[in-house]
């Protein structure tokens, strides 16, 4: 017959079991808790490392904060910058490049403060890819000139000539602007690009940082050329790819070929 001792025994040692199981069960949730935590860690650092990889070496999201490329590409507008140009994929005449300011092309901009621990954030989120880049410090203009083209602003019609052939710019160039107001007469240097904005009468491109008139300073070194702009992907309404128009330049020669230089001279007129 079991004594009141027996009784009280029992009723510890069930307690005793009760606890162990709580404490079996807490280490065992805290164990799966950590593991989850671990988890979210490591698939965050992987997603990031990614993000950080592609922003690098593939493609980067950019701002367009001016209006010089209208109707191209307006204010607010989101594009996709893809790295592979120039790289594997030379650059073409006609495509649409972002690029680092060369030297004081870009006047001085205001930073948006909006506290240290946002800063911070912001800033995080734009070197790892996951922000389009504000665009400060880089400008987007169209490739017009290659290493070694002859540009020249105009006929007597009003187009550009580049190597000799003139182009009908009317694909891209915001409606009711010129080719350009501001005539020029450059040959492009080795291992840069001459650039030109869509809005051609709101554009402070190679044309107006070319004191010499010759083109070695306006001409972009191709070594500041961050990408090109592939695709608008924000606003939504605006989504949609970013053509070169290579037709615009089919007929264009190769620099130095016989077509480039000209005509040969009339005999009759030099007297031979």
């Amino acid at each position: 017959m079991a004594t009141d001792a027996d009784s009280a025994a029992a009723e510890a040692d069930d307690e005793s079991r009760r606890r162990r199981r709580e404490q079996r069960s807490g280490r065992g949730a805290g164990a799966r808790l950590g593991a989850a935590v671990k988890e979210i860690v490591v698939v965050l650092a992987m997603a990031l490392t990614l993000s950080f990889v592609v922003k690098t070496f593939l493609v980067q999201a950019f701002f367009i904060p001016s209006e010089s490329m209208e109707d191209t590409l307006v204010v607010g507008d989101r594009v996709v910058v893809s790295k592979l140009t120039p790289g594997p994929f030379e650059l073409q005449r006609g495509d649409v490049v972002v690029f680092a300011d060369p030297g004081d092309w870009l006047s001085e901009q205001e930073q948006t403060d909006r506290g240290a621990a946002l800063n911070a954030v912001r800033s995080t989120l734009v070197f790892v890819g996951l922000l389009p880049d504000t665009s400060e410090g880089h400008l987007i203009k169209r490739v017009v000139g290659l290493p070694g083209d002859h540009v020249k602003c105009c006929d007597s019609e009003g187009r550009l000539l580049v190597n000799g052939e003139p182009i009908d710019e009317s694909a891209y160039l915001k409606p009711g602007e010129q080719a350009s107001a501001q005539e020029f007469d450059i040959t492009v240097p080795a291992g840069h690009v001459w650039v030109m904005g869509d809005n051609r009468g709101d554009s402070s491109d190679s044309r107006f940082h070319d004191p010499a008139g010759n083109g070695q300073d306006g001409s972009v070194p191709i070594d500041l050329v961050v990408g090109k702009a592939m695709a608008t992907v924000w606003p939504v309404d605006r989504w949609g790819g970013l053509s070169n128009h290579e037709g615009v330049f089919a007929d264009v020669p190769e620099p130095g070929s016989n077509r480039s230089l000209g005509p040969p001279p009339d005999p009759a007129a030099t007297g031979t």
